[in-house]
């Protein structure tokens, strides 16, 4: 008999904002970093925290302090309170609108969920998931001359006596890793101290001048984009549903592991000018894959942080989007023979150097994105990487310790994998991968095995 049990209760719903009358009405215009991403399903952030309290003590304590400390935050990064909007049919470039009173959706529930589960490592099921994962409010289109589209919630979810997972829902023309990043800096800051004093005394706040400046590239991007689709009154954004037959783990990279694959690249390859642990990390994982699917061609995608390789440079604490990404085609054939490995790391190795060795490299290959052509011919199987090791979400500490586990949940949507620095050692790399149960058996089995 199925338990009547809920998986999840609701304990309170909340609108929070910024402290009154701190933050001035604002509007952000996008670039085309961020057009870019309109059409691109919600980020989904996962953190489990070890934390054996009770309900009432949740609710409480950790209730209390969430919502205060939320606020505050809210004050310096005052667009994620507010809402895209977007003009169809008008030259209008769409842009982030905060005005007095906009807030974000913040939902507290207990979850009778197995928490040891879920912060495993091993295949689980994806759509246990969900349950913990907050729903981006309702796109707003009956005004008629804009679409209104939510760009943050939150939820967080109590296992009685185990622990406390926080989950966000970001919609990507927002903001990029490293935005979100600064955004849980402060955050966590401020919850630990109860203000804002030591992220004032130990952070840069947010820059929002738009420094990225290429108009006839936004301009460019939004015309895509109007191509895909008019913002109609039916429009919404993609949500995760289930069930699925899909299930999610985590594999990891050691540093020990990583240094051996970097050392059988530079015999194999003296001369490739790129071995870094990015590079042979994702070649073992994109052969890894690759043994587990019978496409004939595969699409790699990994992301760079643009901010210093512009020109002129952008600052790190610039809000927005400011990535690209360093596209890569190969024969499964390949991947899968004896040699694939080194195949797909000369591959990324030589890509990676074009990119970042020229200074304008970052710039051609956003132009080549404007040849629909190229477009064509791409595989339809595109192997996406999200995240970077670069951000260490493993030290976000809201009071409580660090994160006992991170689950990016929207590798979900498509054929996408993960990556984060490692929690037991920030030189390590742990991959989060989405597959079917047959598909993740085949993937386990090459992965454990090594190097041929």
């Amino acid at each position: 008999m199925a338990s009547l049990i809920p998986i999840l209760t609701v304990l309170e719903q909340s609108q929070v904002s910024p402290p009154p009358a701190l933050v001035k009405d604002a509007s952000i215009p996008l670039t085309f970093f961020d057009i870019f991403y309109l059409l691109r399903p919600p980020m989904h952030f996962l953190y489990f925290y070890h934390l054996p309290l009770t309900t009432l003590q949740f609710t409480q304590t950790i209730v209390p302090n969430l919502k205060h400390s939320l606020s505050i935050t809210l004050q310096h990064f005052f667009p994620y309170a507010g809402n895209l909007l977007v003009f169809p049919g008008h030259p209008r470039k769409p842009e982030i609108r905060y005005v007095e009173g906009d807030s974000v959706k913040v939902t507290f529930a207990e979850c009778n969920l197995d928490f040891p589960d879920l912060t495993g490592y091993h295949p689980r099921n994806c759509d246990k998931f969900y349950h913990l994962i907050p729903l981006l409010e309702n796109v707003n289109s009956k005004i008629s001359d804009l679409v209104k589209i939510p760009v943050f919630s939150v939820q967080v979810s109590i296992f009685p006596n185990f622990g406390i997972s926080v989950g966000m829902s970001i919609h990507h023309s927002l903001a990029d890793a490293t935005t979100q990043f600064n955004f849980l800096k402060a955050w966590t800051s401020i919850a630990r101290f109860g203000n804002d004093e030591s992220f004032l005394a130990n952070n840069t706040l947010p820059i929002y001048q738009r420094l990225v400046n290429y108009p006839e590239l936004d301009q460019m991007f939004l015309d895509v984009t109007k191509l895909a689709t008019n913002f109609n009154k039916d429009y919404q954004l993609p949500r995760l549903c289930g069930p699925t037959d899909k299930v999610r783990a985590t594999f990891v990279l050691t540093r020990t592991f990583i240094n051996q694959l970097k050392q059988h690249v530079s015999i194999k390859l003296p001369t490739l000018p790129y071995v870094s642990s990015l590079t042979v990390a994702c070649a073992y994982i994109w052969c890894c894959l690759a043994q587990s699917r019978d496409d004939e061609r595969q699409a790699f995608v990994i992301p760079i942080n643009c901010r210093t390789r512009m020109e002129p440079p952008v600052p790190e604490d610039y809000f927005g989007n400011c990535i690209w990404s360093c596209l890569l085609v190969a024969n499964t054939s390949v991947l899968r023979g004896s040699e694939g490995f080194v195949a797909a790391a000369k591959l990324i190795g030589e890509n990676l150097h074009k990119m970042l060795s020229d200074k304008d490299g970052i710039m051609k290959a956003i132009l080549v994105w404007k040849d629909l052509s190229i477009h064509k011919s791409i595989p339809s199987t595109i192997i996406a990487v999200g995240g970077t090791p670069k951000v260490k979400l493993y030290e976000m500490d809201f009071g409580w310790g660090k994160p006992k586990k991170i689950e990016r949940v929207a590798i979900d949507y498509g054929a996408s994998i993960s990556i984060e620095a490692g929690k037991e050692c920030d030189q390590d790399l742990e991959f989060g991968v989405c597959l079917k149960p047959t598909q993740m058996h085949h993937f386990q089995r090459v992965f454990n095995l090594g190097l041929p």
